[in-house]
């Protein structure tokens, strides 16, 4: 029901209207509104006593004395909270800042960008989630070197992905969270970061996964009310949507340069299928070059997966696929569309062409379409509802944060730490993990000035250049681990790094030359002016898969009793798997702590956790009060674990790697995925 009604709102907001004239007035409207009143401060307070409510309740009844618990939520997330945290975590403030900028200054077409999500969701929930579950893994890095064994693969892509989250993730949304901040009230920028920081913190160094995830459901409810109202307002001041094309074509900024089009709107930008050759957006790399970074991330990313991973069994998991899915359909209303009315109120700032005036607008020679969704808000919204979408916005820049922090913490502590300290008991992990969360946000606040440097006036094309740089080659190497038995720890090692390279190199020319202003022209290399940064993901793409194929070929392949569950076509194998690290290592890393075997569901042997609970008891010293005030805050008291026999124990890991799905439950969510796939069909063939 919810999602028939979901469909035929988008059918009525994009329903044609013959003949339509714009009607609007689109002079520079005033910006006298930017203040907050009284109404607004006290939506915004009680948005942070509501979320920190929130957190605290899912704090005190989270599992958070164990990697399982505070990792994986306990694994016992049901649908609805998955799928509102995979949306929560994907729509930051960069999306807000970013979707509405792009549509301001090119159209519709970034928003095809978000129902490309419709498939690759689809990927995450039918393909990879059943083989990430039963081959028992908790990070990626740790998926890669169950499947491929060595010591070079998993912390090599851990570091990669930790430096990928501060040039995209960090990045992205503390510059546009902070954009819009001190756009709407004027404040300081490092008290306005530092603020937000220290309150997304508080939950996600002291809850786990399990508050991440259910404040992120409670922001997601927020994030669609206040921009379901933004959206209604916006279009209402156009006259409605059948005025939106006629209205931002004519919005056209007053001083441009002399015999250019430079600031005027593109003869495309109604169209998501571009020009293959001259466009902005090619539809090629539209069609392939967006499914390959969309699979990186959705599928392959940690901060994603990690939702997916905490679903109570793999029907639920699905469910939250296609429940994500269905409101990925929402921001190219919500975001793209408003920036392009913000242009049309906004002609001479918003859409500004000339250097010097973008300059004296926002302080960017390179354009100003950044701002296109706070100057919005602050002209559109009345009393009340500013605090509001301002609180919408720290919501997206808190949910993306906590969902980064908490995968990037997950990814030190179970992946890089423990090859520092094999032997690192459950409480040292839990410790490392809140520690290095803290480290983060001090690198966050540091990079605030790099980014406001390097940001231009387009947000989304800055993080989708840096992701089509780096994400295909591991994309190309979880593809091939998943679908190709052959593949070995040679080929997918040197398939990444060289890939890696080759992508690292043209990032660096990307940014290091950068583009020139409109009209003055482009001396930068071939590679740079006719190779679109799409494009060049494809080849990258492919220019890995050839290498992982080649080096795997040449190299002596893994035998298969050493990859059970850990591809798709013996994801459901009954077959007992060896340990592939202990083949090699002889002595295998104990990544969760001898404490805490319950979540370790591989097939080798474990140590019984009661008994070593029990030794570390009968020795602990007195605790006093303060100390145990401080542990329960934290989760870090010792929590008293049945004696569980071998049996037990072997049953209770099976139980945690089962991918078996009751058969209602699994029409329901394969229905609901026909159904999401149809609306995706719909919309690219509507908008094509």
């Amino acid at each position: 029901m919810v999602t028939a009604i979901a469909f035929s709102l988008v059918t009525f907001l994009v329903s044609e209207v013959a003949g339509s004239e714009c009607s609007y007035n689109n002079t520079e409207a005033g910006f006298e509104e930017a203040g907050l009143e009284t109404w607004d401060i006290v939506t915004i307070a009680l948005y942070f006593v509501f979320i920190l409510a929130v957190g605290i309740w899912a704090m005190y009844t989270a599992d958070r004395g164990n990697v399982a618990g505070f990792f994986l939520a306990g694994r016992d997330m049901t649908w609805f909270p998955v799928g509102a945290s995979l949306y929560s975590s994907n729509i930051g403030s960069g999306h807000f800042v970013g979707l509405a900028g792009t549509g301001a200054a090119s159209g519709i077409a970034q928003g095809s960008f978000e129902w490309n999500a419709m498939v690759t969701l689809l990927f995450l929930g039918w393909i990879f989630a059943p083989v990430y579950i039963a081959g028992g893994v908790v990070t990626m890095p740790e998926y890669l070197a169950k499947r491929f064994g060595g010591e070079r693969i998993q912390p090599f892509l851990s570091i990669l992905s930790l430096f990928m989250y501060v040039f995209t993730k960090i990045s992205a949304d503390l510059f546009a969270g902070a954009l819009f901040i001190t756009e709407a009230l004027g404040w300081g920028l490092y008290p306005s970061v530092i603020g937000l920081l220290a309150i997304t913190a508080l939950y996600t160094v002291t809850g786990g996964l399990k508050a991440v995830i259910y404040t992120d459901t409670a922001q997601t409810v927020i994030m669609l009310i206040g921009a379901f109202i933004m959206m209604i307002l916006s279009f209402q001041e156009i006259g409605g949507y059948e005025n939106l094309e006629p209205c931002y074509m004519e919005a056209i900024p007053s001083i441009i340069p002399e015999n250019t089009t430079c600031g005027c709107p593109r003869e495309d930008a109604f169209h998501v299928f571009r020009d293959a050759k001259t466009s902005d957006l090619p539809w090629p790399g539209m069609l392939f070059g967006i499914t390959i970074i969309a699979t990186w991330y959705w599928c392959t990313d940690q901060v994603i997966v990690q939702r997916t991973l905490a679903a109570k069994n793999l029907s639920h998991a699905k469910g939250g696929c296609v429940f994500a899915g269905l409101l990925k359909f929402t921001p190219m209303y919500m975001m793209v569309m408003v920036g392009m009315i913000s242009r049309i109120v906004y002609p001479n700032s918003v859409a500004c062409a000339d250097p010097a005036v973008c300059t004296e607008a926002c302080g960017n020679p390179g354009g100003c379409s950044n701002y296109a969704y706070a100057k919005l808000v602050l002209y559109i919204m009345p009393q009340g509802l500013k605090g509001l979408l301002l609180a919408v916005m720290i919501a997206a820049l808190m949910s993306s944060l906590t969902s980064v922090f908490n995968s990037a913490s997950t990814l030190f502590t179970c992946d890089l730490w423990t090859k520092i300290r094999p032997e690192a008991k459950t409480r040292e992990l839990m410790i490392v993990g809140r520690i290095f969360i803290l480290i983060m946000i001090v690198v966050s606040i540091l990079w605030i000035p790099i980014v406001q440097a390097a940001a231009s006036g387009r947000l989304f094309d800055y993080i989708q250049a840096i992701t089509s740089f780096l994400a295909p080659p591991i994309t190309a190497v979880f593809v091939l681990a998943v679908f190709w038995q052959r593949m070995n720890e040679p080929g997918a090692f040197w398939g990444l790094v060289l890939g890696m390279f080759i992508g690292l190199c043209r990032m660096c020319m990307e940014f290091g030359v950068g583009a020139p202003n409109c009209p003055d022209p482009d001396f930068r290399p071939f590679i740079l002016t006719k190779v679109h940064y799409l494009h060049f993901g494809m080849l990258l793409f492919g220019l890995s898969v050839m290498i992982s194929v080649i080096v795997s070929y040449l190299t002596p392949p893994i035998p298969k009793e050493y990859i059970v569950r850990l591809t798709w076509s013996t994801r459901h194998s009954k077959r007992k798997r060896k340990d592939i690290e202990e083949l090699e290592l002889k002595t295998k890393p104990n990544l969760r702590g001898q404490d805490n075997p319950a979540l370790d569901m591989s097939d080798d042997k474990r140590d019984d956790a009661s008994s070593v609970s029990s030794s570390e008891q009968s020795t602990a010293e007195p605790v006093s009060g303060w100390r145990k005030a401080f542990n329960t805050f934290c989760g870090l008291q010792e929590d008293k674990a049945p004696t569980l026999t071998s049996e037990e124990q072997e049953m209770l890991n099976k139980k945690m790697a089962d991918i078996t799905e009751e058969k209602w439950p699994a029409i329901i969510v394969n229905t609901g995925a026909l159904f999401m796939l149809s609306a995706g069909v719909f919309l690219f063939g509507f908008y094509a």
